[in-house]
């Protein structure tokens, strides 16, 4: 019987321990995809693969009112394409810079396809047309394209990757060529579909231009070229001459002599500068090349003579341009003492020879792991490091000043939204009309009253009902719902301040959510407070994002629920809403620029569920990675962890108090109360009625008991009722 106790209480103490499945597979690190050749079955079952096959592209079905009618340029684009002698043409999504968000000029792929969402890339042969892009956009495509295209979504089985599909259609094409723009490419992508197609006999070819600027001549937004701004030192935390030097010092390190820096966000922070070129990020089109070796820093921009001697558009900046970068009014450095910047003209053909000349003078040349291929094929192998380039690395953990300037831009940033949504909530239950646009005009407002506001940081996510499962949903005049009582509301906004980029993702009822609603936001609730409250330790190898993202989806896995998107991104200061090189997500494949969680870096935490025709969750706040002294100190040990620096609360309303931890009460009491405490007094005076909204949100929990803990107190009456009856049967044999 005492063996008999011990096994019991064995058995007892596993089964109650809170504890994360964790499945065992040994996966080897691969760096090269192996794929085996397409089957004559697969070919032919990809070339059959049809817009028909989409559930919107059936004759009877009717179009949705925000379907793009492609036809003609499609036409237009295969009349260039014979001209260049290609069979195929890719057109990415982004610009010269590879940037994520590009200006309207610059919006290529949404022109020949419809689809406006960020992510995805089109291909076009003379006879098909498709489009793949990530789960945040299925649906939207499915409305947006017409059904010339079809709909490739990434990651799901089945779906040939374009290389795949380029190799299925153009099979028995002689000497078949697929071409694109090489300064629109990324190196990498190019030489991923070189490097495949050639196995096919496929070649890779260079157009001499844009194909799709050649056909898109009418309606087409203006080039960019917007004043640029100095972003004084009190935001910035340290002047562009500090940088430079630690430049040189990382260039030094790797025994480089040049770096090429087309990441226009990584040239708004070498230089402290700010201009609106990419609309809701304060970038401009540009490049840099510094010269170690020469002690040369050389910045091109649009219409630079003018823009070097402009005054200021923005009342915080005090300096001209020149004189911010110690250059002379014509640009040159002639006869300047200390660090200066030489500035001339944003042109390819001035750029490329440039490039060329430090190229041929350099024993090394640093490149961004995103440089367009236009320029990667300039630099020879020998000669090139292409990896994270140091000001990617800097920029991502912030200084001191930039800490504090993006946690106290979250804090006005939270008094706008807590504001607007006290209203917003009044008048809807109160039968006022209110709409996914007319809320997110109204938010606006709200954040431009808040000092140093400068506008959003991406388009609101304003979806009600069924457009939440939309994931990267934007409201139009032509999807316009009305925000009621009855339905889930999904609010995804941002916004730019002088001193932080705000992102922020909360999710409301107003009336009676369903048992399964209130659920599924429990979920997500619980995933976004397991992946707030983690701490880690700090390896020399790790840990990186991908390690951390089964604690956001863990409460989803458990029910069979999961979602189509990463769970954080990183976020700039005054920069672009997305920022790498770390993030957190599930990946295959560890990218080459992917980069270690480090301290000073900031994160979104922002898991979901989005059920289709029916509602979206998604909650996402804003988190830095800090240092933590705990309980204990393993030696030669360094913790990690997340302070969340949004200050919006949740939506007790539907939440499943039940369903919660101990821990997970205690960290949403404790999140609430420093809610409460850092906004509840910006709001008392002069807001009362958001006061009270935020004051009933921010209430203590005190009734949460966790379904696990009571399984484990019904099995421990179990046990002991059998126990009891084990004990009893022995005595009775005795």
């Amino acid at each position: 019987m005492e063996a008999l106790g011990s096994l019991w209480i064995f058995m007892l103490g596993l089964i109650c321990v809170h504890t994360v499945g964790v499945q065992s597979v040994h996966v080897d690190e691969v760096h090269h995809r192996v794929k085996r050749a397409l089957s004559t079955s697969r070919k032919s079952e990809i070339r059959n693969l049809s817009p028909n096959d989409r559930p919107s592209c059936p004759q009877e079905q009717p179009a949705p009112p925000n379907r793009i009618v492609t036809s003609q340029r499609l036409t237009a684009l295969r009349d260039e394409m014979n001209g260049e002698g290609i069979h195929a043409y890719i057109i990415p999504s982004g610009d010269a810079h590879q940037s994520e968000y590009t200006s309207p000029y610059d919006q290529r792929r949404r022109f020949i396809s419809g689809l406006s969402g960020s992510a995805g890339y089109a291909v076009v042969t003379s006879a098909k047309a498709a489009l793949w892009t990530d789960g945040r956009y299925f649906l939207q495509a499915e409305a947006e394209m017409d059904c010339n295209w079809i709909l490739m979504k990434r990651g799901v089985a089945g779906v040939p990757s374009s290389t795949e599909w380029l190799i299925s259609v153009l099979e028995g094409t002689t000497n078949a060529k697929v071409g694109a723009y090489p300064f629109l490419m990324g190196s990498s992508s190019w030489e991923y579909y070189e490097e495949e197609l050639v196995k096919e006999n496929i070649t890779m070819r260079k157009t001499n231009a844009d194909l799709i600027g050649k056909i898109w001549t009418t309606g087409r937004p203006a080039e960019p070229n917007s004043p640029i701004n100095v972003l004084p030192y009190k935001f910035s935390g340290r002047t562009w001459e500090d940088k430079i030097i630690d430049m040189h010092k990382a260039m030094k390190d790797r025994g480089v002599d040049a770096m090429i820096v087309t990441d226009l966000d990584e040239t708004a922070w070498l230089l402290n500068l700010r201009a609106s070129d990419i609309l809701y990020s304060p970038l401009f089109l540009s490049y840099i090349i510094v010269d170690r070796k020469m002690n040369q820093t050389t910045l091109y921009i649009r219409d630079y003579t003018s823009k070097l001697t402009r005054d200021p558009t923005d009342p915080e900046s005090t300096q001209k341009l020149y004189e911010h970068l110690n250059t002379g009014r014509d640009g040159s450095c002639g006869g300047k003492t200390g660090y200066c910047v030489t500035v001339t003209e944003y042109d390819p053909v001035v750029l490329t020879r440039r490039v060329e000349s430090v190229v041929a003078n350099s024993r090394k040349v640093w490149i961004s792991p995103f440089c367009n291929y236009g320029l990667f094929s300039l630099v020879p192998k020998e000669k090139r490091l292409q990896k994270n380039t140091p000001i990617s690395l800097q920029k991502a953990r912030k200084n001191e000043i930039e800490r504090n300037g993006m946690i106290k831009s979250h804090v006005r940033d939270a008094v706008a939204l807590i504001s607007f949504m006290a209203k917003l909530e009044k008048e809807v239950k109160a039968g006022k009309k209110w709409t996914e646009v007319s809320a997110a005009l109204d938010l606006e407002r709200f954040r431009k009253r808040q000092i140093y506001n400068r506008g959003l940081s991406f388009d609101t996510i304003s979806s009600s009902g069924s457009n939440g499962a939309v994931i990267h949903y934007a409201p139009t005049n032509l999807t316009d719902k009305e925000i009621t009582t009855t339905e889930m509301y999904l609010l995804d906004s941002g916004g730019q301040y002088l001193d932080g980029t705000t992102d922020v993702t909360r999710t409301f009822h107003f009336g009676t959510p369903t048992d399964f609603e209130k659920e599924c936001y429990t979920r997500v609730l619980m995933g976004t407070v397991d992946l707030a409250s983690v701490k880690f330790l700090k390896t020399s190898f790790g840990p990186y994002g991908r390690e951390l993202d089964i604690l956001a989806r863990r409460p989803l896995w458990n029910v069979g629920l999961d979602y189509r998107h990463g769970t954080g991104h990183g976020i700039g200061m005054y920069l672009g809403v997305h920022e790498g090189p770390a993030r957190i997500g599930m990946n295959g494949r560890q990218p080459s620029y992917d980069s270690p969680i480090e301290e000073g870096q900031f994160f979104s935490d922002e898991p979901g569920y989005y059920e289709d025709g029916s509602f979206g969750i998604r909650l996402e706040s804003i988190m830095v990675a800090k240092k933590f002294d705990l309980k204990y100190k393993f030696p030669n040990s360094e913790f990690l962890g997340f302070e969340t620096i949004t200050m919006v609360p949740f939506e007790p309303h539907l939440i499943k108090y039940g369903m919660l931890t101990k821990d997970q009460t205690e960290w949403i009491n404790t999140y609430h109360k420093t809610v409460q405490d850092t906004i509840g007094p910006l709001l008392i005076k002069n807001n009362r009625e958001a006061y009270d909204w935020l004051e009933r949100r921010t209430r203590e929990i005190t009734h949460s008991v966790n379904a696990a803990t009571k399984r484990c107190h019904s099995f421990s009456s179990s046990v002991s009722m059998l126990t009891m009856y084990v004990s009893f049967f022995v005595l009775l044999t005795k």
